[in-house]
């Protein structure tokens, strides 16, 4: 009995960091995030590992779009919005970040 009114019981979101990799907190202001088909924002690149990133912007990215993100000195990168709120977009990139990218951008600081 107790494990039919304990199955809707509403849960919290874990309070552990269950990612594969580290996100390395950066403040990178030239940051550029573009949804299919529409023109690019200006964001700020707030952390980023190999294969993600968040990013400070005043859109509103639904989850699951598929977006373009540049950041200083770099060449388009493929990504989907896995969540947006609060003023920020968190994004999976298509592909692992280039090791020589993901080293120039946990290198500047702003």
């Amino acid at each position: 009995m107790g494990y039919m009114n304990s199955q809707f019981r509403t849960v919290e979101p874990a309070l552990i960091e269950q990612r594969k990799t580290f996100r390395h907190p950066v403040q990178i202001q030239r940051t550029a995030i573009r949804q299919h088909g529409k023109s690019a924002r200006k964001g700020e690149l707030v952390d980023v590992s190999i294969y993600g990133c968040r990013v400070a912007c005043d859109s509103i990215i639904a989850e699951g779009s598929r977006v373009w993100l540049r950041f200083e000195g770099s060449s388009p990168i493929s990504a989907t919005a896995i969540w947006c709120r609060d003023g920020h977009v968190g994004c999976r990139f298509a592909e692992t970040l280039e090791q020589g990218l993901f080293r120039r951008l946990t290198l500047i600081s702003e």
